[in-house]
């Protein structure tokens, strides 16, 4: 059972509690885990004929995020999300994750409670379930560190490195509304947006002057959805030649996989599913949606590079995940700057962010 202590705080708890917690919320043990939480390292029977596919990625407090700004729920969610993200974009199967916390003494056990639960629950709806990982104290920011492992069939591996000029450029879902959702955070902080009170930054109150198109930008940014269906169809769709997850914006990803691919690319300006709320609030607050959109990252869409003579094999796979449209945004073209076509302007695409 879980402890259910007066305690307040991780500190009060202690490290067993702490990890009787998770494990309470782990759930049943999946088939495929020999050994999961509370020994040295976890074991993880084998895809028979399949590679396994590993990636690692880490929310940093007041980098990734601000616990004054965000619900610890939607945290957890995230830590996990951006790491199957990246197995998506491989075209990998999830199998398994791992999460290293490091939590000042003062952290609020219920926090502590529903970050758990956000990682937890995202692992459960995508068969990624929780095998392990550490507890450590850390003297300031919080810092979530998640590992995903995944599997897939060696020769349907997606990379960014197999596309080739003339290829199709498409993307999934709608672009912009994680930068457009940051926006609207740092400006409600600041107090600038007049019909929300500061003070209720955190509440249910905060968002009652946004649009529902840009209260799902917030949810966006805060609650990405991996695509891990369609990279798996994708993989399977022998029609893409490369792929790439957008966490640090549009513009980056083309570039990085026109760099990986050794070939330029074209975006046309026009073709861009700009998510509505970006477009919203740019109206609003005066600012340019298509900038943001290119250079804006966290969308955790995906980027496909696709052979024009499988476009149709592509689409029919695509419409495995009737849920997330694919749009055609561009090419790749012969070496050369990547570059954005907006009418009869060609201007080479932003870079996007770098913590470096």
């Amino acid at each position: 059972m879980t402890d259910r202590s007066p305690a307040t705080t991780v500190g009060q708890a202690g490290e067993s509690a702490l990890i009787d917690r998770i494990r309470s919320r782990t759930g049943a043990a999946a088939p495929w885990i020999a050994i999961g939480i509370g020994d040295d390292a976890a074991a993880i029977v084998p895809d028979r004929n399949r590679h396994i596919v590993v990636t690692t990625d880490s929310l940093i407090e007041d980098v990734h995020f601000r616990r004054a700004w965000t619900a610890p729920r939607a945290i957890g969610h995230k830590a996990l999300a951006v790491n199957l993200s990246d197995l998506a974009a491989m075209g990998a199967t999830p199998r398994a994750c791992l999460l290293s916390l490091a939590l000042p003494a003062s952290f609020p056990l219920d926090d502590f409670d529903e970050l758990i639960d956000g990682l937890t629950s995202l692992a459960a709806r995508t068969g990624a379930p929780l095998a392990g990982g550490n507890l450590t104290r850390s003297p300031g920011p919080v810092v979530v560190d998640v590992t995903a492992i995944g599997s897939a069939h060696p020769r349907r591996i997606l990379t960014r490195r197999g596309g080739r000029p003339g290829d199709l450029l498409f993307v999934s879902g709608r672009v912009g509304g994680a930068a457009a959702g940051l926006a609207m955070l740092e400006t409600v902080e600041r107090n600038a947006l007049e019909t929300v009170e500061r003070n209720a930054l955190g509440t249910a109150g905060r968002r009652d002057a946004l649009t529902p198109a840009e209260r799902g930008c917030l949810e966006r940014l805060e609650t990405p959805e991996p695509r891990l269906r369609m990279g798996h169809a994708a993989a399977f769709s022998r029609a893409v030649t490369a792929c790439i997850d957008l966490s640090d914006g549009l513009a980056d990803a083309v570039r990085q996989l026109a760099e990986a691919s050794g070939t330029g690319a074209e975006l046309r300006a026009g073709s861009l599913p700009i998510d509505d709320g970006a477009i919203q609030w740019a109206q609003r607050s005066g600012g340019d949606a298509l900038s943001s959109t290119l250079s804006g990252g966290e969308d955790y869409e995906l980027l496909f590079a696709v052979s024009p003579r499988r476009r149709r094999s592509f689409l029919g796979a695509m419409r495995r995940c009737p849920d997330v449209p694919v749009s055609h945004i561009g090419e790749l073209t012969r070496p050369g700057e990547p570059c954005l076509v907006n009418g009869d302007e060609r201007t080479p695409l932003p870079r996007g962010f770098r913590h470096f």
